[in-house]
């Protein structure tokens, strides 16, 4: 049991922010509770774009550590770095990834060209010029994705375009720009399975990648863009959500593919130099080829979550990996 002193460190939600944005809250009141039974003494801290603010609050609160569920500040994902920059600039040890880590992921454009110089296999994109060409085929249809925000935030079918039924894609992609006021990109569209693997930092630094997880898309009418949009995470009575099970069952034959994604997630770990926990997305092709998604540098701790089940399979209970990750933003064995 520990004495140390934990302060979890949340974006400010209004009372009438959405579904997606009150998801915080949930995440906050799993975590404290984990902390509360490992014996932490546990403070509550709101981030505003006040940033001297918080600093103050900080200062006075003097925790050992900060549990970081920082989403996005400012209505926008895009300044979730910006808790993180005070941490560093504070020399407060936090949970989670570092600020380079943050923004190189979070900019999935950025994260992309990363891959692709890793060598990591990543579907093609465009940010309004021709698809890059680091592999060969002609890229025949596409999903239209916000750059910095997550949590398929507006996703929805329309998102994904036929680009030769549709030649004026790129019109559609201004369009999803002006209208969303955030900037987005054509990502090739992998029609085949999709998988989410999490990832804990174990006790010598080392990632260890937890049982992957399949998306069932299996009642989708075959017309349907297999996507996990908007309503298939949010809407609870939507028939996307109801829909969209995840599975941790798989065939024999699917062990090399697994093993394979297993590999691929730790290699994600290292190549954006992870820290904490994280969770890594891919598709996989027809052809039984994956490819990466983007790397979540702050997976949703909900106890409904993807994290909070691949922890259960793999018979870790969330408090220990609680204590787990706050030991780990400490250097602690």
């Amino acid at each position: 049991m520990s004495s140390r002193k934990v302060v979890i460190l949340h974006n400010e939600v209004d009372q009438h922010a959405s579904v997606a944005d009150q998801d915080v809250i949930v995440q906050r009141d799993a975590v404290r509770q984990a902390l509360c039974e490992q014996g932490y003494q546990v403070e509550i801290l709101e981030c505003t774009l006040n940033m001297q603010n918080a600093a103050d609050h900080l200062r006075s609160l003097n925790p050992d550590v900060v549990f970081n569920l920082v989403e996005s500040l400012g209505g926008t994902d895009r300044l979730m770095a910006a808790a993180t920059l005070l941490l560093e600039s504070m020399k407060i040890p936090f949970t989670g990834a570092s600020t380079n880590a943050i923004l190189q992921t979070s900019d999935k454009v950025s994260a992309k060209r990363l891959m692709t110089v890793a060598g990591l296999p990543t579907a093609r994109w465009s940010t309004g010029a021709d698809f890059n060409s680091h592999n060969h085929g002609a890229v025949s249809r596409a999903i239209i994705k916000p750059v910095w925000e997550h949590a398929s935030f507006g996703m929805d079918d329309d998102c994904v375009v036929d680009i030769a039924a549709v030649p004026d894609w790129r019109t559609r992609l201004r369009d999803r720009c002006v209208n969303s006021g955030c900037l987005h990109f054509a990502e090739e569209y992998i029609d085949g399975r999709e998988f989410n693997l999490s990832v804990l930092e174990g006790d010598d630094g080392r990632p260890v990648v937890l049982p992957p997880a399949e998306i069932d898309f299996s009642a989708y009418p075959t017309e349907k863009p297999r996507i996990v949009g908007h309503k298939a995470k949010w809407c609870e009575e939507s028939f996307e959500y109801q829909q969209t099970p995840r599975s941790f069952e798989f065939a024999g034959s699917d062990s090399p593919l697994l093993q394979q994604l297993t590999e691929l997630a730790a290699t994600c770990w290292h190549t954006f130099q992870l820290s904490g926990y994280a969770r890594i997305d891919f598709r996989v092709d027809h052809a039984g080829t994956p490819w990466i998604l983007e790397s979540n540098v702050n997976p949703c701790l909900s106890p409904d979550a993807g994290f909070a089940a691949a922890l259960d399979r793999a018979s870790i209970s969330f408090s220990s990996a609680v204590d787990q990750i706050v030991r780990r933003a400490m250097s602690l064995p």
